[in-house]
């Protein structure tokens, strides 16, 4: 699964100029043109990185950036702002807030990809193998393993299985789900994570009408922990979600 890199620009041909740069190097591409509703699409769409425009419409880039910083499922996710204001005291603002890095316009597409790639090393999004209990995904081969043995899964399953095992305690409402693996703006109906949800718990629950690891969280979704961890709430069961 490529990196969702989140892009925060009101400057329309640079977002564009952006999304084929990103694209090429083989990140999912996701875009907002206003500051004020910036938090909340990161929110939604929960990318492994973030460029953000400080001087956006709305609300700027570093009243945006603290916002994130707030949200418990985003504050250590990389920032990267883009800006053209070059001032000391602004780069140091950005990084005092939450910024990991701070780029100045005008600048090189190809400096800012090295950056990105660098930053999500450090965030450890390209490691390869994620586990959660006795199960186990492996990234390269494309391989989800339980206690040890191979189970096939199909690729929507893998990609589901994946954005819930590398966020293992985190409550997946169905539209976080659906947009996080096909994308903002897709044209699925929300039940069918249902359908996915319940094919996962029958290739790796003991019990798939009591299911340890992939809960559900009732008129929510759904989140996996381990078998030791208690429920989110006192109404998680095993039902549809």
């Amino acid at each position: 699964m490529s990196a969702r890199v989140a892009v925060i620009e009101d400057d329309r041909d640079l977002a564009s100029l952006l999304q084929y740069a990103l694209e090429q190097e083989g990140f999912e591409f996701t875009c907002t043109h206003d500051g004020l509703t910036a938090s909340e699409f990161c929110q939604r769409v929960q990318p492994d990185a973030i460029v953000l425009d400080v001087m956006l419409p709305g609300l700027d880039g570093f009243s945006v950036c603290r916002e994130i910083r707030k949200d418990p499922l985003l504050r250590d996710v990389p920032v990267l702002f883009l800006t053209a204001r070059s001032s000391e005291a602004d780069r140091l603002r950005g990084l005092q807030i939450g910024g990991d890095d701070y780029v100045v316009k005008p600048f090189s597409v190809r400096e800012l990809v090295a950056r990105l790639k660098l930053r999500l090393r450090a965030s450890g999004h390209s490691q390869r193998c994620v586990r959660v209990g006795a199960i186990e995904l492996d990234k390269d081969r494309r391989e989800v393993r339980l206690e040890g043995r191979p189970v096939a899964v199909t690729a929507t399953e893998f990609q589901i299985l994946e954005r819930m095992l590398r966020r293992p305690g985190r409550v997946w409402s169905r539209i976080a789900l659906l947009q996080s693996v096909w994308g903002v703006g897709c044209h699925v109906a929300h039940r069918t994570i249902d359908v996915h949800i319940r094919r996962l718990r029958r290739k790796l629950e003991a019990d798939p009408s009591n299911p340890q690891y992939i809960r559900s969280v009732r008129g929510f979704g759904y989140t996996l922990r381990e078998p030791s961890e208690p429920s989110p709430d006192a109404r998680v069961g095993a039902g549809n979600g």
